[in-house]
């Protein structure tokens, strides 16, 4: 028996199918090889066709089933992951109305700016627990504004993974926690925000009917049987958001858990039942997947836009062409890089810092004493200090750190990063090999809300290595309030 998951991500789909019993990953694939394209129509425009990834899906788990020779009766549900924030509109017949505005389009950016001084601050932060922000409520308003004739027709809007099951299922629903992605939650009431809804002007009927996560959502229907090979009549049972996902993959449920992730942008995701916040711009928070109105589980998110770019803009620009040379030539030098500094901030505004563009610096290099192994281990020094720096941001809001988790495809892979990491914050890094599609197709199996038994069958299958905190912390200690220096001077300048 098995288990199928999907991850609808911007670059690509990817398609995980498990073992049901034992949760072992039997298969993983992404479609295209190469990656999807991002229409760019206007600066800080992005959008994707909705029916481009329904189109990947289809092909994917045809891939998966015909490689793996895996009778297709034999699959008991299905999980969903997707990019977050982004919207899809469509019809009464469920055909999309333009390209979903997806998740790194900042048209809506002013609109969610003004929802928050026209709402208020301290409702924003009671109610939303966000500010609306460039989220999916407000790319939808921009819709309304921009295109009326287009927005007149919309019969439904949806997130990205609403729709992928809407495609598999014929159903059109929704989840809590994918509408506090799109700041359409209103926590402190339990409700759809219809507060934000009726300060846009948008009908709260627009909104999909909402389900429960781990719980039958819609089966598959002839129709995706016909363009996905997955019979009629199996269950979509998990659905949330790829940050939210990605915390479950890594077994982060409770309170004082965080996930963590350094690919090219970095971000910290720590799980508290807390529904408190003075950071409602700099930090993002969203139901996480566990969320009941009795165990009030939500995700503090934040983002750090520029984390593995800048290690990769270092490799591609100092004539060193691998990162594990990198990390070689790092160890060479000693705690604090003698010195070197670097801020890693190059990737546009980022929102922990009030969303200053303050770019990237490379300060106290001396041409006389200094190394590209100097500039190598200062950026990874650079880079974790931003994760702590944000952790910082997170623990004076009412987040607690108590263990971090991260997957086994990024930067924390690199042992100079996590040891700066887990000695300053004082707290181990756990490392586990596992994928937001492994991690959604173990979830629809998670109908019986188990999630102990859950947790220990990832920790079996999937734990790599533990990262724990060193003993001589001072020089750790010292490095970081150097960077720290420098980096409220470059602020306090901006």
């Amino acid at each position: 028996m098995y288990y199928i998951g999907l991850d609808i991500g911007s670059s690509s789909v990817k398609v995980a199918l498990v073992n049901a019993a034992s949760g072992k990953n039997i298969l993983s694939l992404n479609e295209p090889t190469t990656e999807m394209e991002i229409l760019a129509l206007q600066n800080d425009w992005a959008e994707q066709d909705p029916d481009l990834w329904w189109n990947y899906v289809c092909k994917a788990i045809k891939r998966v089933l015909v490689e793996t020779n895996a009778d297709a009766s034999k699959i008991l549900g299905i999980g969903i992951s997707y990019q977050m924030h982004g919207l899809v509109i469509v019809d009464k017949d469920g055909k999309p109305l333009r390209n979903s505005i997806i998740w790194c389009d900042s048209r809506a950016v002013d609109i969610g700016e003004d929802a928050h001084k026209g709402l208020g601050e301290d409702f924003c932060a009671e109610h939303l627990l966000n500010s609306p922000g460039n989220f999916t409520a407000s790319k939808l308003k921009w819709v309304k504004d921009n295109e009326p004739d287009i927005y007149n027709q919309v019969y439904k809007y949806m997130l990205p993974g609403d729709y992928i099951a809407y495609k598999l299922t014929g159903e059109m629903n929704t989840t809590k926690n994918g509408l506090s992605e799109g700041i359409l939650w209103d926590y402190k009431n339990d409700i759809l925000a219809e507060s934000l809804l009726k300060y846009y002007g948008i009908d709260k009927d627009l909104t999909p009917d909402i389900v429960d996560n781990f719980t039958n959502q819609g089966f598959t229907n002839e129709k995706a049987f016909k363009e996905t090979g997955i019979p009629a009549g199996v269950p979509v049972t998990y659905r949330a958001g790829d940050q939210p996902n990605n915390a479950l993959s890594l077994n982060i449920f409770n309170h004082g858990e965080v996930a963590a992730t350094g690919g090219t942008s970095g971000v910290v995701y720590a799980v508290t039942n807390t529904l408190k916040s003075k950071e409602s711009s700099r930090i993002n928070h969203f139901i996480h997947v566990n969320y009941t109105p009795e165990n009030t589980t939500v995700g503090k998110l934040l983002c750090i836009n520029s984390c593995g770019i800048m290690y990769r803009w270092l490799k591609d620009n100092i004539g060193i062409h691998s990162y594990e040379a990198m990390n070689n030539k790092a160890a060479e030098v000693p705690i604090g890089s003698d010195g070197v500094v670097i801020i890693p901030f190059g990737n546009g505004a980022e929102r922990m810092l009030n969303s200053k563009n303050i770019g990237a610096h490379f300060l106290n290099f001396n041409l006389n004493l200094h190394s590209n192994a100097h500039l190598c281990r200062a950026a990874l020094e650079g880079i974790a200090f931003a994760f702590v720096y944000g952790m910082e941001i997170l623990t004076n809001d009412n987040a607690e750190i108590r263990v971090i988790r991260a997957g086994n495809d990024n930067l924390f892979r690199a042992e100079i990063f996590s040891n700066t990491v887990a000695t300053l914050i004082g707290h181990e890094i756990e490392i586990y090999n596992t994928t937001g599609a492994v991690g959604a197709a173990r979830a629809a199996g998670l109908t019986d809300g188990d999630f102990k038994k859950f947790g220990d069958s990832i920790t079996k299958n999937d734990h790599v290595m533990t990262f724990m905190p060193l003993q001589n912390k001072e020089p750790y200690q010292e490095a970081y309030l150097n960077w720290k220096k420098e980096l409220e001077i470059i602020l306090n300048n901006k």
